[in-house]
Order: C-alpha cells, then sequence, then structure tokens
C-alpha cells in the first residue's frame, strides 16, 4: 500500500481491478479547506487519460511494474514470440499490448512492461524512433525537395507510410513508431 504523498511520474496504480500510470499529478494546498493531489492516469489497457483527484494522505493499492528488455523472433496465430537476451526465456504476447507494432521487424528489441507478481504483460513498446527500409514507391524525381509534399510507400514490414518525393526504393528511412511519421533518411 502506498499514499498519495508517494505519488511520482510512472507509478502503477491499481483501480478498481484496472491498472493505470500516472503521467503527473499536482499537491495542492488551497488555503481553505484540507489538501488534495490532483493526477493524470493512463489506463494501461485502452490507452484513455483519466482525471482523479485524491484526498491527500488516502491509501493506494501501488502496482509492482518491472521494464524488461525483449528480443523479437516471429509471429504466429498464438501472438508475437520474443525472447529475453539474457535469459533466453521465451514468450508470447498478444498484437494489442504492443505499441506501434506494424514497425516491428524479426531481431528488433523491445521494452515490456511486465507485472512482476503475477508474471503477465501489460505493455510493450518499440524504440521511439526505428530504421526501415523501402519495399515500394513510386520514383523520386530529381529536385523534387523544396515542396512539402508526400506519397505513399510500403515499408519492410509492410506498413504503409508517407514520404517526401525524392525518397526511393530500397532507400532506408527513419520512421517514428509512435505516430507512423517519416524522421528522415539513413545515410548509408
Amino acid at each position: 500500500m502506498a499514499t498519495t504523498a508517494d505519488f511520482r511520474n510512472g507509478m502503477c496504480l491499481d483501480i478498481d481491478g484496472q491498472y493505470y500510470f500516472i503521467v503527473e499529478f499536482l499537491h495542492v494546498k488551497p488555503g481553505k479547506g484540507p489538501a488534495f493531489v490532483r493526477t493524470k492516469l493512463r489506463n494501461v489497457a485502452t490507452g484513455r487519460i483519466l482525471d482523479k483527484t485524491w484526498n491527500s494522505g488516502v491509501k493506494v493499492d501501488e502496482v509492482r511494474i518491472e521494464r524488461r528488455p525483449y528480443q523479437y523472433l516471429y509471429n504466429d496465430d498464438m501472438g508475437y514470440h520474443f525472447m529475453h537476451p539474457e535469459t533466453f526465456d521465451q514468450i508470447a504476447i498478444n498484437g494489442e499490448l504492443i505499441e506501434g507494432v506494424r514497425f516491428l521487424k524479426e531481431g528488433d528489441m523491445v521494452e515490456a512492461m511486465v507485472h512482476a507478481e503475477s508474471e503477465t504483460v501489460l505493455t510493450c513498446e518499440l524504440p521511439a524512433h526505428v530504421d526501415l527500409r523501402i519495399t515500394h514507391t513510386e520514383p523520386g524525381i530529381k529536385g523534387d525537395t523544396a515542396t512539402n509534399s508526400l506519397k505513399p510507400a510500403t515499408v519492410e514490414t509492410g506498413a504503409e507510410i508517407r514520404v517526401p518525393l525524392f525518397i526511393n526504393q530500397d532507400d532506408v528511412v527513419t520512421v517514428d513508431t509512435r505516430d507512423g511519421s517519416y524522421v528522415g533518411r539513413v545515410k548509408e
């Protein structure tokens, strides 16, 4: 058990059987009345943000979360299979729990957040940026660098992104896994 005095960003709480991460919190001590803590919580399962106010000193259920690195191996009908790089333990994770799953390629390292007592995976995150090869796009035209026009392109994982006109097939680009946007071209 923890109290509102123990709140910190990233802390995981069990509220009515659902897990929430603290995104931000603010301890408020008004001139009149008791102190309270205003929080923004992110639901682990749905990603929705919840605003909640707590009276100061209230006890809450803290969930112990461990961040573990895993390497992606393959996927099949049971889910996406990962291996811990040190212990070589293999786990299968449902694709709905992986943020940015469409940019996941074989051999990529991810960070899984695991409930320490039950050993269940809550979420799995890819790095913020990954380098992927363009497998299909319309040919680029020399000199098309001045405009902000974008064209569709398919990357090696099968995901479709929008890239500038000067990007060609077989170019390697950096992609933001959070929103699927083009970040830049990788010099080879």
